[in-house]
């Protein structure tokens, strides 16, 4: 699966990927609010190997994509939706670029491509992201991309021997999201 933007190409991870993926999944400041990393090159072949084999998966519930930049013809990041209940289609994303191209666009270009899927190809009714209430940077990609806060989340998850807090954010299809402004 590849979805294209005006400057990205979004498209499954590759095992030769490692070196691009290992630039930034080992960088303590672009790990610095996730519930993962830094990686060691062990950590970096085993989550190719993972999503690698969840590639084809019938049906598929995980969808990890490498972000490349089409300008530059390099990986500078990930990006991946999830469906967390097929049932009540529901779904979650979330997204990581080296920090060589944070600042630029990219990530807002790359979530606002991987939530159009969501809701248009997957027919999925709510989808939500979560990130630190300390990343400010991620909460402005959330909210432009037209998500909306919910709810915050205290001693939500245990990181690096740290408990922290996590804040919630949901996008739905335009047609619910107006039904319930009224």
């Amino acid at each position: 699966m590849d979805l294209k933007t005006p400057r990205l190409l979004l498209r499954e991870f590759r095992i030769r990927d490692h070196a691009a993926v290992h630039a930034f999944a080992s960088d303590t400041e672009v790990t610095r609010y996730t519930d993962w990393g830094p990686n060691s090159p062990h950590d970096t072949t085993a989550f190719l190997a993972d999503v690698t084999q969840d590639s084809s998966s019938t049906p598929r519930c995980r969808f990890a994509l490498a972000v490349v930049s089409c300008r530059h013809d390099a990986l500078i990041g990930s990006i991946e939706l999830q469906v967390t209940s097929a049932s009540d289609q529901h779904g979650a994303i979330g997204y990581v670029l080296h920090r060589d191209w944070w600042g630029k666009g990219y990530a807002s270009e790359a979530a606002t491509a991987l939530l159009r899927f969501g809701i248009d190809e997957l027919g999925l009714q709510k989808i939500t992201a979560t990130c630190d209430p300390d990343n400010a940077a991620s909460a402005r990609v959330l909210t432009k991309i037209g998500m909306r806060r919910e709810r915050h989340l205290r001693d939500h998850l245990h990181i690096r021997g740290q408990w922290r807090d996590r804040v919630v954010y949901a996008a739905l299809p335009p047609s619910r999201s107006t039904e319930n402004a009224k």
